[in-house]
């Protein structure tokens, strides 16, 4: 999360609760007039795996792979793969199939979610 959206979610929780609706308003009110255009989500890179990968190199290709995702998203279930096979000895190569389950599964609900808002337009 942003350091302005995390100091801004921090004012929010502050305020009382008439107050915090006053300024949900406003922010509405300003997303309505400064509608971004979303750009169409880029399709995955092809980078492909190689032999003898090690799994911070896959969480590496991977990021690049899929730049489009939010990293802060995948940080938990990244970091406990990276855990499992540096502490606890899990293979590397089933700690990278997983790895690229979760990517490829983040980057399809991205596209979902994508495609709900243009059909709700």
């Amino acid at each position: 999360m942003k350091k302005s959206t995390k100091k801004l979610l921090e004012y929010y929780r502050e305020l009382p609760d008439e107050v915090a609706q006053q300024l949900l308003d406003f922010a509405e009110f300003l997303a309505s007039r400064h509608k971004v255009v979303e750009e169409d989500i880029a399709p995955p890179e092809n980078i492909p795996r190689p032999e003898n990968e090690s799994v911070v190199i896959a969480i590496k290709r991977l990021s690049a792979t899929y730049p489009m995702l939010n990293k802060d998203k995948l940080l938990n279930e990244t970091a406990s793969l990276v855990s499992q096979n540096m502490l606890q000895g899990r293979d590397a190569i089933e700690v990278i199939d997983e790895l690229e389950v979760i990517f490829s599964k983040q980057y399809d609900m991205l596209v979902e979610q994508k495609n709900r808002i243009v059909l709700n337009d």
